[in-house]
This record gives C-alpha cells, structure tokens and sequence, in this order.
C-alpha cells in the first residue's frame, strides 16, 4: 500500500477511523440497546412469535454484526479506491 503523500496516508486513516467508529456505535445500540437498554419496551412487541427484546439479544444483534462487516467491506473498498491503494 503506497499512498501518494502523508496528507492522504492520514486523511485515509481518518475516514477508516471514522467508519470504524460510525459502525461501532451502530452495533453498541443494536446489541447493547435493543437488547438491554430498551429490552421492555421492545417485549411488548411480537416477531415471528417471540418478544422483539428477546430476538434483539439472541438473534437480531448478530444479524445486525454480519450486515455492519459487509456494510464495512463495501465501504473500504470504496476508500481504497479513492486514494488509490485498492488491491488488485
């Protein structure tokens, strides 16, 4: 991976970090806050005949990681592109 000047090496790692973090923060409340934080109000809701609560911290959560890593994958390819250090 060689980038053309310092200026795009560290504005590629800010945009990865960005990301990263966007990410993060989507899983945190997914995981964390539908399966914990709000687990009450979401069991008064039903899907596929379980407590929307309950599917969030067994099921939902880990659907919702499988997605972010795609979502992930997309993304960087794109960065990469942009800055020119996509492989090939």
């Amino acid at each position: 991976m060689a980038f053309k000047n310092e200026g795009d090496q560290k504005a590629y790692w800010n945009e990865n970090l960005s990301l990263l973090f966007k990410l993060l923060i989507v899983w945190f409340v997914v995981s964390f806050g539908a399966g914990i934080i709000f687990v009450e109000v979401l069991n008064q809701i039903q899907f596929f005949g379980f407590k929307l609560g309950f599917w969030f911290a067994q099921q939902g959560s880990i659907y919702v990681f499988v997605a972010l890593i795609f979502i992930y994958m997309k993304k960087m390819n794109a960065i990469d592109k942009k800055y020119g250090v996509e492989e090939e």
